[in-house]
């Protein structure tokens, strides 16, 4: 008997927010050279001032790109390309990011696989060139790097991060070396598979399952499948979500909303998860 924890990455261990969307403004001046001709620095502070609030709705990194374009021309109308830019607000992306992003790849004509490889590119360079600046963008939130190096239980990340990024800050930041065979990365597959591998491995077997998550979409997707039933579901509120999204998950029976407080106290299969397992009222 013991305890499986799948953890997300960024939102859960690590908040990534600062890099990514540095990166995703360096990649988008390279996929978008003449949009970006003439643009003040004024502006792209804005930019990624801006991507900090719009977080909570990237599911992949390369969406970081999208945003950052889109936030553009909402400012800069003279380069505005997208129909949905025009007196777009943040709010709107928040609430609207599924319906806005089909939209704004097709208008773009853009292609999801290419971004991902120029999103990647330019963090590669950005490690080989200036690590430690890469590493510095980045922050692991209080406290989880003490729960990860001392945890009694079998410790997995299931993320949309490529692997090589998660492994490189697991290093760097927390001084953790998870096996890579135990980091399940962008190209894995969705996480609801990746779930439905790691319940089926015969180690596994008697052990009780637990997934932390930031983003209630990902977790409501869990839920849909009947076959992850076996796993105890928590939201972590100190990630990429609203408060709108932690009401609603604070209302389905299966979520169990997870504070910072209780990740970080103690070491992991051990932090009070029974208090997150007692019936809701």
């Amino acid at each position: 008997m013991g305890d499986l924890y799948a953890l997300d990455f960024d939102g859960v261990i690590c908040d990534s927010c600062g890099e990514s969307s540095l990166s995703a403004l360096k990649a988008a001046k390279l996929r978008w050279p003449i949009l970006f001709e003439g643009v003040e620095s004024t502006i792209e502070d804005w930019i990624v001032d801006q991507m900090h609030t719009v977080r909570p709705v990237v599911e992949t990194g390369y969406e970081n790109l999208l945003l950052v374009r889109l936030l553009l021309e909402t400012r800069v109308p003279s380069i505005r390309k997208s129909s949905v830019a025009e007196g777009l607000k943040v709010e709107t992306i928040l609430d609207n990011w599924s319906k806005l992003k089909p939209i704004i790849m097709e208008e773009w004509g853009e292609n999801r696989d290419a971004l991902v490889d120029l999103f990647g590119k330019v963090r590669d360079e950005w490690i080989e060139n200036d690590l430690k600046t890469w590493i510095g963008a980045n922050r692991l939130y209080p406290g989880v790097s003490d729960a990860l190096r001392f945890a009694s239980s079998r410790v997995y990340i299931v993320t949309t991060k490529q692997s090589r990024f998660a492994d490189a800050l697991l290093r760097e930041l927390a001084g953790v070396t998870i096996p890579p065979e135990r980091i399940y990365g962008l190209g894995t597959g969705p996480k609801v598979e990746v779930l439905k591998q790691l319940q089926k491995k015969p180690e596994h077997q008697g052990l009780t399952l637990h997934f932390v998550e930031d983003r209630l979409a990902t977790l409501k997707n869990v839920i849909k499948e009947p076959e992850l039933n076996v796993w105890n579901l928590y939201l972590g509120d100190w990630g990429y979500n609203t408060q709108k999204e932690r009401a609603e998950a604070a209302a389905i029976p299966r979520i169990h909303l997870l504070e910072l407080s209780d990740f970080k106290h103690g070491r992991i299969g051990l932090f009070h998860i029974l208090l997150y397992l007692q019936p809701k009222s």
